[in-house]
């Protein structure tokens, strides 16, 4: 009698399809006595493996029984001794005698405890490893060799990476403990580590060609050909992560949990050996199932990319189009798979986008790039040079826009990255990050990027209309100061400040640091240039005597000026204290090596210095061109020496030779005034007043000349006028005149005040108001005085 075939729904899943793929036509149903001929030998191999495996578990645990056999009997030994120097211990105290030496003895004993203790839990703990690397190798090897997966309940059907990965992940958290509580296991540690490497060897691999195989069973890529199309359907519903069912999303689903738990097992791994050394290694890779979805769509992108290097914003379109299309179901499918594998730190829209960015900059660095490059460095003639320089730098804005729209589209997460985080994001999502490894590249822009800046630069400069000075705050961080400052200075600052801005796009300090060492600081020598050639033309010409030139030159320094101040703010921006601090900032000739005085200062210190510098040689000629005029005028002044010897003041009258001088030190200053800047001017007026202080000293008060009263009074006058002049810049002139205000008051004492022996001590000096003369000094102006009977 036949027996009854079980109702279907008493089988299980796998039986049902076992049987619906291999006897699904009557053609099947005559092979079945092969069939299961075929089973039966599988199921008797089968038998014979678990037999093996049992065999061999009996010898493991056999061998475990015996090793605890062994320790029984030594801590059995141990008990009887300690037993027994109990007794002798107590019969000892009974008769009176000595314990001498039982402090060492149980000492002894307590090591020997402790050892035994020790080497016990290194044998069990070696023995756990060994069964766990053991199970691991083994699992590793089947799934190698792919042995046929018979039918079964779904508990004994995982999959073998899986179970692989779960020991692993025992075997890690064991191998954690050991470092940490028994850290002078090392050998132990390292066997165990090297036996890993090799299984991770074999077991990444597989699980990656596992993945592979999925995606292509789902249909991954989609066609690139189709991304544009207008088929009336949603992203969505063309892409394959989204419509995929049933079955092959439960398996996609545990492979990429397989595949991101053996990267976390991975990181943890590194993490543990690389703890107390002082490595810099990056243990945030990028994440291994995102690479795996970009890898085929930019191997099918590669044929449209290969059609359009000189259409370079079609490979950047397309590339944003792929990006932005898929970067939802990153959120909305793949975000939550990572997250439950316990893939900590991991933003799967940032790994997506980062790693297209990447992929594309690698694109550009192997097809795009060399040829741009090539065609500039073979330009034989300057039109054909500056159409390559166009197109390079045309290249550069497409990658620069593009850096800010992959930015745009990674903020929208949500989350704010810290500062490292930040800076680290930024690399990850720059296609400029080519020029990380060729700085030869970064040279060529900066070379090319100057000459564009430069060729706009220059007419702006040659236009006189430029020159014409403007009202101008000095900076935004001082008060309401106006200044005055030619047009030509917002012209370099804008052409400074696009140069910056350029290279902010840059991922790295070091590669800011170094464009901005090639363009900015020509653009100021350049500048410097300009406004020496201005000077020394109008010095050249008027010797800077007529009104002409002085405002001539009084423009140069207030564009020098404000070109200094522009770069004083420049230096306390936050990409320029970046620089500071970095150690690995390139110099120019690609040099990284700092002075400790030269890691405190900025970046443009060195063209801040080159202002300060050309500005204090043009002041000083102001003072000194108006000096020698105002000597000239006084000499007459200066000879006249009986003029301080008048007894009255009857026919006091002022000298027309010192009238002229001070109209024409009135006149100069002003029209120094009007052409200069507020800071400038004051230090020329200033150091004015210091060499006039000085001439008038040494040539009047210490030239032995007599001063009878009438002259004191004639002094009295000719100060005041001086005096007068400088009324227009500040409220106390005499305080920037202190030797010949001092001689004079000393002049005007008393003779009883005078004739005192005090005159030599200096804190008599001081107490009478006399802080800038010495004793000398004080003595020869006293005895110049020459008192009425």
């Amino acid at each position: 009698m036949a027996r009854q075939l079980p109702p279907p729904s008493s089988l299980s899943p796998y039986a049902l399809e076992f049987l619906n793929s291999n006897l699904s036509s009557e053609v099947d149903l005559a092979g079945a006595a092969a069939l299961l001929s075929k089973l039966r030998h599988q199921s008797d191999d089968l038998a014979g493996s678990l037999s093996e495996l049992n065999t061999e578990l009996l010898t493991h645990l056999t061998r475990h029984l015996s090793h605890s056999e062994r320790v029984m009997s030594l801590f059995s030994s141990v008990s009887v001794q300690l037993e027994d120097l109990r007794r002798i211990s107590s019969r000892a105290l009974c008769d009176g005698e000595p314990s001498r030496g039982m402090g060492d003895e149980l000492q002894a004993m307590a090591k020997e405890v402790a050892r035994i203790e020790t080497v016990r839990n290194y044998a069990e703990t070696a023995l756990k490893l060994d069964m766990l690397v053991a199970d691991v190798e083994d699992t590793v090897s089947s799934s190698k060799t792919s042995t046929l997966r018979m039918l079964s309940s779904k508990n004994d059907s995982e999959d073998k990476c899986s179970v692989a990965l779960r020991t692993l992940k025992l075997t890690e958290d064991l191998v954690a403990s050991i470092v940490k509580q028994n850290p002078q296991w090392v050998r132990l540690v390292t066997a165990v580590d090297h036996r890993i490497d090799r299984a991770l060897a074999i077991l990444r691999p597989q699980a990656i060609a596992d993945h592979r195989a999925l995606l292509s069973s789902i249909g991954w890529p989609p066609s690139v050909s189709n991304l544009n199309a207008d088929t009336g359907t949603s992203v969505d519903d063309q892409n394959p992560l989204f419509i995929m069912q049933g079955n092959l999303k439960i398996k996609y689903c545990e492979n990429f949990s397989t595949l991101c738990g053996i990267q976390e097992l991975q990181r943890r791994r590194k993490h543990r050996q690389l703890q107390g050394h002082s490595i810099n290694v990056p243990l945030q890779e990028p994440l291994w199932v995102i690479e795996e979805l970009v890898r085929p769509i930019i191997i099918a992108s590669q044929h449209h990319f290969s059609k359009w290097i000189d259409k370079p914003e079609y490979i950047f379109a397309l590339v944003y189009k792929i990006t932005l299309d898929y970067v939802r179901c990153m959120d909305d499918l793949l975000q939550p798979l990572v997250d439950e594998s316990m893939l900590s730190g991991y933003s799967c829209r940032e790994e997506w986008i980062s790693i297209m960015v990447s992929s594309l900059a690698t694109h550009l660095a192997e097809a795009v790039f060399p040829e741009y490059i090539s065609h500039l460095r073979d330009a034989g003639n300057p039109y054909s040079r500056n159409q390559a320089r166009i197109s390079l730098l045309n290249l550069l804005d497409l990658m620069i826009d593009f850096d800010k729209q992959f930015q745009s589209l990674a903020a929208q997460s949500g989350i704010i990255p810290s500062g490292v985080e930040y800076n680290n994001n930024l690399e990850k999502m720059s296609s400029l990050i080519v020029f990380c490894d060729q700085l030869d590249w970064l040279d060529i822009w900066a070379e090319n990027e100057l000459a564009e800046t430069l060729d706009k630069l220059n007419p702006e400069m040659e236009d006189e209309r430029n020159w014409i000075d403007i009202p101008l705050q000095v900076s935004q961080l001082s008060d309401e100061v106006e200044n005055k400052c030619p047009l030509i200075s917002t012209a370099v600052h804008r052409c400074l400040n696009s140069l910056i801005e350029r290279c902010q796009a840059l991922p790295r300090v070091s590669l800011r640091s170094r464009f901005v060492k090639l363009t900015v600081g020509p653009v100021i020598n350049k500048l410097l240039d300009c406004l020496l050639q201005r000077c020394l033309e109008a010095e050249g010409l008027t010797a800077l005597t007529d009104e002409a030139s002085l405002i001539k030159v009084s423009q140069s320094v207030n564009t020098a000026h404000h070109i200094e101040c522009v770069l004083n703010e420049f230096c306390e921006d936050i990409f320029f204290l970046e620089m500071v601090s970095d150690p690995n900032a390139y110099e120019a000739d690609g040099s990284t090596t700092k002075s400790s005085s030269e890691s405190s200062e900025n970046i443009l210190f060195g063209e801040i210095k080159k202002l300060q510098g050309f500005r204090t040689e043009w002041v000083e000629k102001f003072s000194t061109v108006i000096l020698r005029g105002f000597d000239a005028l006084c000499r007459d002044y200066i000879k006249n020496k009986k003029q301080w010897q008048e007894k009255s003041n009857d026919s006091l009258s002022l000298p027309r030779s010192f009238t002229e001088a001070m109209d024409y030190l009135h006149k100069k200053l002003s029209t120094i005034e009007e052409g200069l800047n507020k800071m400038d001017f004051t230090r020329v007026w200033r150091s004015v007043a210091s060499a006039v202080d000085k001439f008038l000293f040494s040539n009047i008060l210490l030239s032995n000349a007599k001063f009878h009263d009438g002259g004191v009074e004639r002094l009295d006058s000719d100060l005041a006028l001086l005096f007068g002049v400088f009324t227009a810049w500040c409220i106390r002139p005499e305080g920037f005149f202190p030797k010949i205000s001092e001689s004079l008051k000393l002049l005007k004492m008393e003779k009883k005040l005078l004739q005192s022996n005090s005159i030599d001590d200096e804190r008599w000096l001081k107490g009478n108001g006399i802080k800038h003369l010495s004793s000398l000094e004080a003595q020869k102006i006293v005895k110049s005085r020459i008192f009425s009977s």
